[in-house]
């Protein structure tokens, strides 16, 4: 049975304040804050992947939209 997650209060907000943005690129504390947020979430030792690869960095972001849908 798979768990049921969701945002923290605080979290929720961050990502509502990076989902409202209108930049097609993602700045530097936003793939932080992307980072942050997947490590705690998904459960893994936080890293930040290498920018030469974006693909990493969308596939957690529609997995973090996946729990933001949700609730």
């Amino acid at each position: 049975m798979a768990t049921i997650k969701k945002f923290e209060k605080l979290d929720r907000r961050d990502w509502e304040k990076f989902r409202s943005g209108l930049s097609q690129k993602v700045s530097k504390e936003e793939v932080q804050l992307i980072s942050e947020l997947h490590a705690k979430y998904f459960n893994h030792k936080f890293k930040v992947p290498c920018s030469c690869s974006p693909r990493i960095i969308q596939g957690w972001i529609t997995e973090l939209n996946s729990i933001y849908d949700e609730e």
